[in-house]
Formats: structure tokens, sequence, C-alpha cells
């Protein structure tokens, strides 16, 4: 019964395991055919999406080409837009060389038939000289018989005559050129001159040689002047410029010939004013802070000059030096207006000639920088200024443009004679400068003694407040030709012994008078 008992297990087990087995392999199978299903659902999905990204890729190549076909059609379309533009204009082109071409070939046809009408022309006038020829020997002959004269003789007399008479002609028709050219030369002058005005409007504030300052009230004039006059010395010791206190109520007077010194000693009264502590070492240091916020000032005002009129590449010291022109007066006339004045005329005037304008600029701003070191250098500020000039490398026609705006050397170009007449023109002009009633005074007696000077002078004046000088000669001791000479040697003598503003005429007057007296 054990036995039978295990045995039943043992056969149990072994049916249990076979079973077991089976249900495995049926599940291993079940799962495998799983996997399998699943593998093809994930290949025919990865399948149906390669097939849609296929699909959209395409889509979107085929849209990018079809921009890429429309840009490249509108690009065709402008380019044969253009091609037909340009095919056009060659066309109207070809049709106006083809005119032109018309034009010369009936010119050439014209020049041609006159050259045969002159070929014929000239054969004939070879046959008539041929004639004359003949004529001229026989009555040469003849006239020799007559006046017992050789040919030798006579040809020598006859070419005396002609000569004269050539001499005579040329002479008047000289006369007649140069009055023409002096004539169309005024004119287009004036229009030159006329235009540079009209385009130019310049500023005009008139300096002195003295400044006031304003007080608060009578007690700052004590101290300013100081406990024995301490504060007033210090002050003229640091900045060379004498300060006048006198009855003038709640205001002193600075004189002195240099204007920026001047300028600098007004800055520092008014701070000094206005802060209230004056003495000796606070007047040193308000004075240097002035002058140095003065030189930054003037660096500045050069700079803005430059700007201006266009000017680049110009030396910094330069500018410098050009800045200084602001507080530096010329006949009441300041400088740097007057500078930029000048090249502004140099530009407009340049410009009508058709000159270099940028180089007429330049060398009209510049042309009066001398002025700013002319109390330091000895010399014309002319030459003082050509050698600044060409020392901070500006240009060689600049560098002799400044040094011939007065003539100290000869013009040689026309930049040269148009900063003369720039600078002539904006300091002549009326209103622009200022003299002294005594020098101009003075200067008007200087005029009319070196015109009385000359020999054959009889009477001269001063007019046109001495633009203007009018002589009266004797005419017995001066002819015609001689009135000429008189007047340029009279002006060349103005020119070397006096200084004045602008130009001067000098009209000589002859009058012949005839009297008679009837009984």
């Amino acid at each position: 019964m054990y036995f039978q008992t295990i045995a039943c297990l043992v056969g149990g087990l072994f049916v249990g395991g076979a079973v077991g087995i089976l249900l495995r392999k049926r599940l291993v199978e079940a799962y495998q055919a799983n996997i399998d299903s699943q593998s093809k659902q994930i290949i025919e999905t990865a399948i149906s999406q390669a097939e849609q990204i296929k699909k959209e890729s395409l889509l979107k190549a085929k849209e990018e080409a079809y921009k890429e076909k429309q840009l490249a059609h509108e690009e065709i379309r402008r380019e044969k837009a253009d091609l037909k533009e340009e095919l056009q204009r060659l066309d109207k082109k070809k049709s106006q060389l083809k005119e032109e071409w018309s034009a010369l070939d009936k010119r050439q046809r014209d020049q041609d038939r006159r050259a045969s009408t002159l070929k014929k022309e000239e054969e004939e006038l070879v046959g008539k000289n041929k004639e004359v020829e003949l004529l001229i020997g026989k009555q040469r002959y003849k006239l020799e018989n007559i006046s017992g004269m050789s040919q030798d003789e006579a040809k020598k007399m006859l070419m005396e005559s002609l000569e004269s008479e050539a001499r005579m002609d040329a002479a008047k028709r000289l006369v007649r050129i140069e009055n023409e050219m002096k004539m169309q030369a005024d004119r287009k002058g004036k229009q030159i001159l006329a235009l540079a005005i009209s385009r130019y409007a310049g500023d005009y504030v008139a300096d002195k040689t003295v400044s006031m300052v304003p007080l608060p009230n009578d007690e700052m004039k004590g101290r300013i002047i100081g406990r024995e006059g301490r504060n007033i010395r210090a002050i003229e010791a640091a900045t060379g410029i004498d300060i006048i206190i006198d009855d003038t109520p709640e205001a002193v007077i600075l004189s002195g010939f240099n204007p920026v010194r001047r300028e600098i000693t007004r800055l520092a009264l008014l701070q000094l004013i206005n802060d209230g502590r004056i003495h000796p070492a606070r007047i040193e240091e308000v004075v240097e802070k002035v002058t140095n916020d003065l030189d930054v000032v003037m660096r500045e005002a050069g700079e803005q000059a430059t700007f201006d009129v266009g000017c680049h590449g110009v030396h910094l010291e330069l500018i410098n030096i050009l800045g200084r022109l602001k507080y530096r007066t010329s006949y009441g006339q300041n400088v740097l207006q007057h500078s930029l004045e000048v090249a502004f005329l140099c530009g407009v005037m340049a410009a009508e000639l058709g000159i270099d304008v940028k180089m007429a600029k330049r060398a009209g701003l510049f042309h009066d920088i001398g002025k700013a070191v002319d109390h330091e250098v000895e010399g014309s500020h002319a030459i003082i200024g050509r050698d600044l000039a060409r020392k901070y490398g500006e240009p060689e026609e600049v560098v002799y443009a400044i040094g011939a705006h007065h003539e100290d050397e000869p013009p040689r170009s026309v930049l040269d004679v148009l900063v003369q007449s720039a600078d002539a023109l904006s300091g002549a002009r009326p209103g622009a400068r200022k003299e002294m009633l005594q020098s101009y005074v003075e200067r008007l007696e200087d005029l009319e003694a070196i015109a009385c000077g000359f020999d054959g002078v009889e009477k001269s004046y001063a007019i046109q407040a001495g633009r203007d000088l009018r002589i009266i000669v004797d005419a017995q001791k001066v002819k015609d030709g001689e009135a000429v000479i008189l007047s340029r040697d009279i002006a060349k003598s103005i020119e070397e012994q006096l200084t004045y503003p602008g130009q001067i005429r000098v009209t000589v007057i002859r009058e012949t008078r005839a009297v008679q007296y009837a009984k």
C-alpha cells in the first residue's frame, strides 16, 4: 500500500511535470507570438511613420523648391527689366550717336565743299597775283624813272613809313584792348565780390583797449586796493594789466594792450568780488585758475573755428594759437571773427573761379595767425604767420598765401590774390573797423604830405575817410603820360611808408586852362 501510494505520487509528479512543461511551452509560445505580433506592429508603425515623414519631407522640399523657383523667377524678372532699361538707354544713345554722326558727316561734306571752293579761289588769287606782280614791275620801272630813286631807296622809305603807321596802329589797338580787358576784369571782379558779400553776412563786435568791471558797491574799491595797496599791486603783478580806480561809480577800469591778459584780469576780479576773499595769496590762486580756464576756452574757440571752416588735420598747437585771436583786435575788429569772414569769402570766390575751395578757406582762416604772437615776436605779422604755418606742417600754398597777403612777398598764384582781396574786403567794408580820431587825422595828414612831396604836385586832398587821395598837378610840369607814372609812384610810396586798413585809391588830376581877355 505504501509503495502504491509512493508510486501514485511519483506518477503524479511525472504527470504534473509533463503538464507543467506543456503549459510552460504554451506560455512561451504565446509570449513569443505576442512579441512577434508587437514587433510586427512596431515595424508597421515605424514604416507608416517613415512614410509620413517622407511625405512631409517631400512636401517641404517641394515648397522650398517652389519658393526658390519664385525667387529665381523674380530675380530673372528684375534682371530682364534692368536689361530692358539698359537696352532702351543704349538704343537712345545709339540714336544720339547716329544723329551726331550725321551732323559730323554733314559738317565734313561742308568742309570738303569749302576746301574745294577755297582751292579754286586760291588758284584764282595765284593768277591775279602774277598779273599784279607784272603790273607792279611796270609801275616800279616807271616810278624809278619819274622819281629818280632806286628800288632799294624807295623800299626803305616805304618800310619806314609803314613801320611808323604800324607802330601807331599797334599803340592804339593796345590801348583799346587794355581798356576792354580792364573793363571786363573790373566787371567780373565786381560780380565775384558782390556775390561773395551777398552770400556771407558776418557778425561784428568791436572791442577796445580797456575793459570795465562792475562792482556791487563803492566799498569794494577799498577792498580791491587793500591795505597800503597790496591787493591792487598783487593783481597788477600777476596779470600785467593796469587797474584804474577813479570816481566812476561802482566800477573799475582795466587798461592794457594785451586783450588776453585784460580778459584774465576781468574774470579774476569778478570771481574775487563774488567770493569776497581778496588777498594776495587768493589773487594768485584765482589768476592761475582763470588762466587755465581761459586756455581751454581759447582752444575750444580754435577747434570751433577749424570745424566751421572745414579744415582737417590742423596741428594742435596751431589750433591753440588760432584760439588766442578770440581776444585779439585790429582797429576794433575781432581778429578771429575777421579770419572766419576772410575764410568764407575766399571759399565763395574760389568756387566762382574754379580753384580748390578747401585750400582757399584754409589760407583765409590762418592768414592773420601771426597776430596772435606779434607782441612776443619781432617782425610783420604776415611773415610771423608764414613761419608758424610752415613750422606746424601747413601746405606750401597756404604758407605762401599767408606771407603774401600784405605783399611782404610778391603774389605768385590766384590763391595769394584771393586772400589779399578777401582780407581787404573784410576790413574795408563800412563799420568793420574803427580807429582813434587822432590816429585817423594823422593818417590823412601823412597821406597829403606824401603826395605833396612829389615834384609837380600843387595840392592834394584825402577824401572818403582816407580811402581816396585826389592830387592836382601843374599842367606845365606834368604831362599826360607822366600823370600815370606819378600816380603809381605815389601809391608805391604810400604802401612803403604807411599802415592802413583796406586800400587807398590815388587819382592824379591834370587840368589845362586857356585864358584870354577881350579888350
